[in-house]
């Protein structure tokens, strides 16, 4: 896995290639070639043009995928790897992970069970052993699905080969193994010192295994004996001292226990039981909420519990970026809470042309008006005053976002406001362009504008660990933050975050917003706000305006915060 090269030609006086592996027996004579799938010997390098078959193109028949996937499901099973390897479109990579499969992972007695193919692509359940060292068992049954496509040189059906076709939670390059797992098992606890189970709270896995891979080893506890998925990307960092941790290692089956070590976080149970349920009404959201006066961690949901976005995500955050680009206008000069400020139907910069939702206008209104109603022409009519990286500085030196630096105490994906120019550069203004943000960096967004600093959000106390918490080099000033908060109060009262917010106030403010995405026939609806001492943001991925769908998730957090 990782990296693979082809092999080079080889003359016809060398051993035949055949399914990407060499066949040969050595003897007294020299070489025996010898088939090792599909039957018959290599074809003759002197096969004249014209005794080639003709190239199968088009789409692959119901018989072809049916007949490709049961051949590649039966020798998987019956423990043939080489036969299964050479009915995939990646030989090498597929005998490899195929073979670690029993030797490394010790998994046994598979049964493998094709259903219903949907188009090209066959799902099968997957049963069997996991059979260790001195007797340790423990039953494995999951899903998986396979894909079949058409090899362009001959047209040969062939399973498409990623490693998710062995489990799911594999990406490409990652293996399976069993044995005295690497890091400790951690017991999690909550603010209050009760324990964070996946049982009581689905959304945090991600979070549990990510507390594991980074307190584990210094928690005091002692490992088990367990079904693991290795990270490629963690094996690289194990063997060159850098590289990504963002997803960790996870665990399949436990055979045996290990003795946990404890881990104390900063999520509240009634908050994180409140974010659950807020996540499991609407499809593919995310929420998080944090202290703003401290970056305590209060809550993390995803109605996805595959992955998480609301610590992980990155998409454009759409107009609750008009947060930070708020801030710097009025840094600059270039905007005032209560002076007039142009609101067009629409703006053109850079050869694009912008515009309201619905091709609204406001005529003579305010600053703060443009804000309320979320005006896009309002910031795109600045572009031409400011230089290509100003947005990027103040996002990184005011809001803390965007340099990799943020220690949590999980992985994060810390925002990003790439410098860019013309076009690109007025539609990040909007949170469009390549700005992309996820719940927790909207969350500390707010949090910055409530308090006018930044305070990196954390989810474990970084005196557990002698972390360093990231820290922006400059706070707003009190007139920038002054006017701020009087824009997101002003748009939680009467703007079009009030709906959402309606009985939260006084002491509240809140920004909406709609990321449009390519091949989404709905965009993204985002939700950022304050009441009190919490902050909150949330994302509902094809949802809509992000007043109607992340809104009520983000007030009802508020709400049971108060």
């Amino acid at each position: 896995m990782g990296n693979r090269r082809r092999a080079p030609e080889r003359g016809r006086t060398k051993p035949a290639v055949i399914g990407g592996m060499i066949a040969v027996v050595v003897g007294g004579a020299g070489f025996g070639v010898y088939a090792l799938y599909g039957g018959g010997a290599a074809a003759d390098d002197s096969s004249s043009s014209s005794d080639a078959k003709p190239v199968k193109k088009g789409p692959l028949s119901a018989t072809e995928v049916k007949s490709t996937a049961t051949a590649f499901l039966t020798a998987w099973q019956s423990g043939d790897v080489t036969t299964a390897a050479a009915a995939t479109n990646d030989t090498a990579a597929a005998r490899t992970l195929l073979t670690g499969y029993g030797k490394e992972a010790y998994i046994k007695d598979v049964t493998l069970t094709a259903k219903k193919r949907s188009g090209d692509a066959v799902p099968f359940s997957v049963k069997g052993t996991v059979a260790y060292k001195g007797g340790l068992t423990k039953p494995l049954a999951y899903e998986s699905e396979l894909t079949v496509v058409r090899r362009a040189k001959d047209g040969k059906p062939l399973v498409d080969w990623h490693s998710k076709v062995v489990h799911p939670d594999l990406k490409d390059g990652d293996k399976l193994v069993t044995g005295e797992a690497g890091t400790p098992p951690v017991k999690a606890l909550d603010r209050d010192g009760g324990e964070l189970t996946t049982a009581k709270y689905p959304s945090l896995g991600t979070v549990l295994d990510g507390l594991r891979e980074k307190f584990g080893k210094t928690a005091g506890g002692k490992a088990g004996i367990e079904l693991r998925v290795i990270r490629a990307e963690a094996e690289s960092k194990d063997a060159t001292g850098s590289g990504s941790d963002e997803t960790p290692d996870k665990t399949l089956v436990e055979l045996s226990k290990g003795t946990p070590g404890t881990v104390r976080t900063t999520l509240s149970p009634g908050l994180q039981a409140t974010a659950e349920q807020q996540v499991a009404k609407k499809a593919k959201s995310s929420a998080v909420v944090i202290r703003p006066s401290t970056g305590e961690i209060l809550a993390v949901a995803n109605a996805g519990h595959g992955f998480n976005t609301a610590f992980q995500g990155s998409l454009a955050p759409g107009s609750t970026m008009k947060i930070i680009t708020a801030s710097l206008l009025i840094d600059k000069g270039l905007a005032s809470t209560n002076k007039e400020h142009p609101c067009p139907k629409f703006s053109t910069y850079g050869g694009w042309k912008f515009q309201n939702d619905d091709k609204f206008e406001i005529k003579g209104g305010t600053f703060k008006a443009s804000f309320a109603r979320s005006c896009n022409t309002a910031f795109i009519s600045q572009a031409k005053k400011l230089s290509d990286d100003d947005l990027t500085k103040q996002a990184q030196q005011v809001f803390g976002l965007g340099m990799d630096n943020w220690a949590i105490g999980v992985p994060t994906f810390d925002g990003s406001v790439p410098v860019q120019s013309q076009a690109q550069m007025a539609a990040s203004l909007i949170g469009q362009g390549g700005v992309r943000m996820n719940p927790l960096n909207m969350a500390s967004v707010v949090a910055t504008a409530k308090t006018g600093t930044f305070h990196q959000p954390y989810l474990v106390a970084p005196t557990v660990d002698k972390r360093t918490l990231a820290k922006a080099s400059r706070s707003l000033s009190a007139d920038t933050t002054a006017q701020l908060k009087e824009l997101l109060q002003y748009t939680a009262a009467a703007g079009t975050a009030a709906e959402a917010m309606a009985g939260l106030g006084p002491d509240f403010g809140a920004k909406t917003g709609s990321a449009e995405v390519d091949g989404q026939k709905k965009p993204n609806g985002w939700f950022t706000a304050w009441k009190g001492d919490l902050a909150a943001a949330g994302v509902v991925q094809q949802g809509g305006h992000g007043g109607e769908t992340a809104g009520p998730i983000v007030a009802a957090l508020l709400k049971a915060g108060s």
